[in-house]
């Protein structure tokens, strides 16, 4: 599984509203070309619901290995499910996705708060939110994440306040893939839940990794030497020397982009998650961590 057309980087939001500044998305071709930011038809904001439309013609045409920066489940291996204490918890990761969507099926755009905003359902206990600590919080992590430490330490996927807010884009992110296999099945797999079929491939990517990967720090984003010594590394021309990045999502779905073009090749980082296969199952695993 390493021929694609396209290799997409989203760097994604869980923001609520109709467009999501933060929403970025790259492009890169099967070559060393410097991958490209793409912009709605508009040419203003994304929003969730344009990337899904963008999307569905993309796959239906080409194969695509397309990468977004949030969560695809929820720790598992520790408790041995999603939520302890709840009677019918979800028995895979595709009826983790149903739950959450058809709990916040009054939302728009994918946006997933409602999920711990509904206190008369169980599922608030377990967020740190806007609404305040859930009694049954505590920062868990999947079995990807705690392998991802050895270079940089993803956030807890139930943490849904401050900057590194990681809860809500999730949930946002698990209501689109829910919607992707609902919609496209035929035309898209998921990994590594999925492994069968010849189509497009969605993966789960961290940027942050990448830029640690090679030696760079994100933080210094409107660097441009440092932003083409991250391409170097995953084998990318650098970017046009009069481009300037305008906020840190652009570098971000850049990199990520050259990342999967670079990755997908190696037959590693595809078998990675193969010696947890129990536990993968059920809480998914970040391309790139090995």
């Amino acid at each position: 599984m390493t021929y694609f057309d396209k290799f997409i980087g989203i760097d994604w939001s869980g923001a609520k509203g109709a467009k999501q500044g933060g929403l970025q998305i790259a492009v890169a071709e099967p070559n060393n070309d410097v991958p490209k930011l793409v912009l709605p038809n508009d040419g203003n904001l994304w929003g969730r619901d344009d990337v899904f439309l963008w999307l569905s013609e993309i796959v239906k045409r080409e194969r695509a290995l397309i990468g977004f920066d949030f969560a695809f489940g929820y720790p598992h291996h520790d408790l041995g499910c999603y939520f302890p204490g709840i009677n019918k918890n979800p028995a895979h990761i595709f009826g983790l996705w149903e739950l959450i969507d058809t709990s916040c099926l009054g939302s728009s755009n994918f946006y997933g708060g409602s999920f711990y905003k509904r206190k008369e359902l169980p599922f608030h206990k377990y967020f740190l939110s806007p609404y305040g600590k859930g009694e049954l919080y505590f920062p868990r992590k999947r079995v990807t994440e705690l392998f991802c430490k050895k270079v940089t330490a993803p956030h807890p996927t139930m943490k849904c306040i401050g900057p590194a807010n990681v809860g809500t884009g999730s949930l946002a992110g698990m209501r689109f893939l829910h919607k992707l296999k609902k919609n496209l099945d035929k035309e898209i797999e998921i990994w590594p839940f999925e492994r069968k079929r010849d189509h497009s491939v969605a993966v789960e990517i961290f940027p942050r990794l990448y830029f640690k990967q090679s030696g760079t720090n994100p933080k210094n984003w409107q660097d441009q030497e440092m932003i083409n010594n991250a391409l170097r590394y995953f084998d990318s021309k650098p970017i046009p020397q009069d481009w300037v990045p305008k906020r840190e999502d652009e570098p971000d779905a850049l990199l990520s982009a050259a990342a999967l073009r670079s990755l997908a090749s190696n037959p590693a980082i595809w078998s990675a998650p193969d010696d947890y296969s129990s536990e993968v199952k059920h809480e998914g695993w970040i391309f790139g961590v090995a």
